[in-house]
């Protein structure tokens, strides 16, 4: 009997963990979008508008490397 329990542990633990990445990824998702329309929305040429698509790919970096310059870490 124990070994039901341990299992329905892992399982619930495991669920626990993919609700979270599954929002992560909704949150990732949704950011990814915005950065897009923007950086494609105020592009002059259409290699910047190709730019700013790659630019929105990566945001978070941009968002830490700014955080993390102005804490003058």
């Amino acid at each position: 009997m124990e070994k039901e329990t341990v299992f329905s542990d892992e399982k619930k633990e495991r669920k626990k963990s993919f609700d979270r990445h599954t929002t992560d990824s909704a949150l990732y998702f949704f950011g990814f979008i915005g950065a897009a329309i923007y950086y494609i929305s105020t592009a002059s040429t259409f290699w910047i508008g190709v730019i700013g698509f790659l630019k929105a790919m990566i945001w978070p970096a941009f968002l830490v490397f700014e955080a993390l310059k102005y804490l003058g870490a």
